[in-house]
């Protein structure tokens, strides 16, 4: 079962979509400078249910179009549940990895996908030198110019 440390809105995560999200406690992956690094001991958080998932967007009904988890994808099958019940419920969906590719299960629910690793001296998605990739998978257009200030 997955569980989340953080709950909230985000305008700036996803483009042109007003997100409900999750972060996902239990990451291994331990980037050096992650400023989710409190959320990595798997133990800690609330359950993120399916109930509790459609009791978020029952609230949120026709303010946000989009779930983002930042995480979870250490467990699929969990995350595969709440991807699909996001969809259901007409949304749009996107993870959050540092991974640089997950499975094609994953993306098959995915309408967004942000990949690799944070790397300081490389900069995220705001980052002409950024190692990280946002695709609109849906079309497989890479996006990150829509991150970077111009």
């Amino acid at each position: 079962m997955l569980r989340f440390t953080d709950e909230q809105i985000a305008f700036q995560e996803v483009p042109n979509e007003v997100s409900l999200a999750f972060t996902i406690a239990g990451c291994t992956l331990g980037c050096k400078g992650c400023h989710s690094s409190y959320s990595w001991q798997a133990n800690q958080g609330t359950p993120l249910t399916p109930v509790y998932l459609q009791h978020r967007l029952d609230s949120y009904k026709n303010l946000i179009s989009c779930v983002l988890f930042l995480g979870g994808e250490w467990q699929p099958e969990a995350l595969i549940s709440l991807l699909k019940l996001s969809r259901h419920a007409g949304l749009n969906t996107c993870l959050y990895t540092g991974l640089d590719d997950v499975s094609s299960e994953l993306k098959q629910q995915l309408t967004y996908l942000k990949t690799g690793r944070w790397l300081s001296e490389r900069g995220g998605l705001d980052s002409p030198r950024t190692n990280q990739i946002f695709t609109d998978l849906r079309s497989n257009t890479r996006l990150n110019h829509l991150f970077v200030k111009p």
